[in-house]
Formats: structure tokens, C-alpha cells, sequence
């Protein structure tokens, strides 16, 4: 058997058809193409969680699994989705498209086409984990950073502290320099690990996942921090949302267990258990940082006010 038989008989990555359909499908991975579908993933994968939300006013099972918190009618779920989503809709065509459509003008070859064979399973998936824990560690930094500076917090993340209890698709409900610096430390995060191309779509694919599970409201059995616990998942992320501290990582724990910045999961609806319950237990006996002893209600108040929390 010469070296050209070899080479024909030699076995292709398991992710090669996928690559090849990409690559012959150029403009999904030009920067407006790649815009677009982040913002299609978002709404696709928000979707079935809007479809339970409906179904929970009526469904006693699912209201179960639901985290505890306000409860909302079918008419205020339809109105606060549609309006987070004119809201991500006008950020997307009046900051993330033009900005995209700047880049492929300017930017040059985005690089794709030396790349003709898709990464071997298992390097791809040690490049997807690599990004997922280089991304948690720079947006925990980040996201630390803007909660302790009064200024950043009011002029950037302010607007995302408004949903007090999160659904899904106010993932990315947030201002215009927020977003695009969320979108700018994923794209960090993957040139910084230096990912195959088809590893970085993977890797965006399951980051965009993983922001909607965080968001959904849901603590399903199934849940991505049922199955590894490594990760905080949707509990974990509801408790920064209802105390506006602690909790700074997006994903992973190990971060805010490190620098005593984690607050305990907020619960479910399971019997009489409420927010109210897990407000006074969760901040009476845990300690953040420096600040002890602090009430969510004086947090919340003074965050409306524009005061430094």
C-alpha cells in the first residue's frame, strides 16, 4: 500500500461533514453571518422556555420546578418577553450588526479556508472546555469589577440587574456595552486558547446554551449542574439576580467559592417555600466579602436610587 492509499483509506474526523457544510455556506461564517445566527440560537433555544412559562400558570408540575419568586400571569409573560425582545432586537441592529459589518469590510480573511479538515473529537472538545474555563474566569473579573465600581455599574450592567426574576431570554437583555463586551470575551477566549474554527462555533454554540439555561427561572432535573456539578446553573445565577452580589461567575463555582463571593442556590417552588424565606436565611448567616448581614429589600432600593451597592 503506497502513501496515496493510506491517505484515501485513512479514517475523517467525526466532525467533517459538519465542517465541510459550513464551509461551503461561506457567509454564515463571515462576522454578520455569525451576528445573525448568535441572535437566531438565542431566540431558538429561549423559546421552549417561554412555551413552559405559559403552560406553568396552569401546570402544578412544572410550577414545582419552577425558582421561587414572583409568579407571573400568561399576559405579563407575553408582554415582559416581547419587550426584552424588542429591546435585544434594537441592539442588535443599531450596535452588534453595524459593528459586524464594519469588521468583514475591514477586517480582511477571516481565515476559514486554510482550515479544510475539521478537529478530531476529542480536540475539539478540549478546546470547547479550555474556552468555557478561560471565558468564566475573564467574565468573573469583569462582572466582579463593574459590581464594586459604582460608576460601571450604573453606566453598563445596571439595565440587566432590572429583571429581578430571570427568564430565559434576558440572557442578553442588557446595554449596548455590556453585550458587546460579553460577545467580545467569548471571541477573546477562543483566540487566546487558539481554537480550530469549527471548536470556536461549538464552543459559541454551547456558551449561548448554557447563558439561556442560566436565565431560564427553571432548576430541572436535567439541568446542566444536576448533571455536572461543577457548574452553578440556573440556582446559582437567580441568587445574584435577587441580591445583585455574590454569585459573579457565569458557569463554573470554583471561582466564587475561591474569593468567598457565593451565595447558596435559590430555591424552587416545593410546598410553602418563598423568597422571602431564602432572603432572610441566605443573608443572615452568609457572609460576602466584607459586607454581612446586608437585606436584598436596602439593596434593591438602592440600586434604584443610582446608589453603590
Amino acid at each position: 500500500m503506497n502513501s496515496t492509499d493510506a491517505l484515501v483509506l485513512a479514517p475523517l474526523p467525526l466532525l467533517q461533514p459538519f465542517w465541510d457544510a459550513l464551509r461551503a455556506r461561506s457567509a454564515l461564517l463571515s462576522p454578520v453571518g455569525c451576528a445573525c445566527v448568535a441572535l437566531l440560537l438565542h431566540l431558538c433555544f429561549s423559546t421552549p422556555f417561554l412555551l413552559l412559562e405559559l403552560l406553568g400558570a396552569r401546570s402544578t408540575l412544572l410550577r414545582r420546578y419552577r425558582i421561587a419568586g414572583r409568579e407571573y400571569g400568561a399576559r405579563e409573560t407575553a408582554d415582559r418577553w416581547f419587550e426584552c425582545l424588542a429591546r435585544i432586537t434594537c441592539l442588535y441592529v443599531a450596535a452588534v450588526l453595524p459593528l459586524a459589518a464594519l469588521v468583514q469590510l475591514f477586517g480582511g480573511d477571516t481565515g476559514h479556508d486554510r482550515y479544510r479538515e475539521a478537529p478530531p473529537l476529542f480536540r475539539a472538545l478540549s478546546q470547547i472546555f479550555a474556552c468555557l474555563l478561560l471565558f468564566d474566569t475573564l467574565f468573573f473579573v469583569s462582572h466582579y469589577a463593574i459590581h464594586r465600581n459604582q460608576w460601571l455599574f450604573q453606566k453598563i450592567h445596571r439595565s440587566h440587574h432590572l429583571h429581578r426574576d430571570t427568564f430565559a431570554l434576558a440572557a442578553q437583555d442588557s446595554g449596548v456595552t455590556e453585550l458587546l463586551l460579553q460577545q467580545m470575551l467569548a471571541i477573546c477566549s477562543a483566540r487566546l486558547v487558539g481554537c480550530h474554527p469549527m471548536s470556536e462555533i461549538l464552543f459559541h454554540f454551547l456558551n449561548i446554551w448554557l447563558a439561556v439555561e442560566d436565565h431560564c427561572g427553571y432548576d430541572f432535573p436535567w439541568a446542566t449542574h444536576r448533571l455536572l456539578p461543577c457548574f452553578g446553573g440556573p440556582p446559582f445565577h437567580h441568587a445574584h439576580h435577587l441580591h445583585f452580589r455574590g454569585n459573579y461567575a457565569p458557569y463554573f463555582r470554583h471561582w466564587d467559592l475561591i474569593f468567598r463571593t457565593s451565595l447558596p442556590p435559590a430555591p424552587t417552588h416545593k410546598g410553602n417555600s418563598s423568597t422571602s424565606v431564602f432572603d432572610h436565611q441566605a443573608l443572615s448567616n452568609y457572609s460576602v466579602g466584607s459586607c454581612k448581614n446586608f437585606h436584598s429589600t436596602a439593596v434593591r432600593r438602592r440600586l434604584l436610587k443610582g446608589q453603590n451597592i
